[in-house]
């Protein structure tokens, strides 16, 4: 699953695949600005933790990862 997160007062955005499913990361992203929860934390497909403060995130787009293409043909 691949997870975009905007971050306020940042110029790029952190864009990270998730073994997590889309229900749990909207729930995790929901406990956050709830007020739940004041990091939202995910892990990426290597195991890595990102923590994002609550009150700094933007916006969060979930979505399928895009296959990769490999080789040289024009497409």
């Amino acid at each position: 699953m691949e997870v975009k997160i905007g971050v306020q007062h940042a110029p790029r955005e952190i864009t990270l695949e998730s073994g997590q499913s889309a229900e749990e990361v909207e729930r995790l992203v929901a406990e956050a600005l709830g007020g739940k929860a004041q990091v939202l934390t995910l892990e990426d497909d290597h195991g890595r933790k990102v923590l994002v403060p609550a009150d700094r995130l933007a916006y969060i787009e979930i979505g399928e990862p895009t296959a990769r293409k490999v080789g040289f043909g024009a497409a």
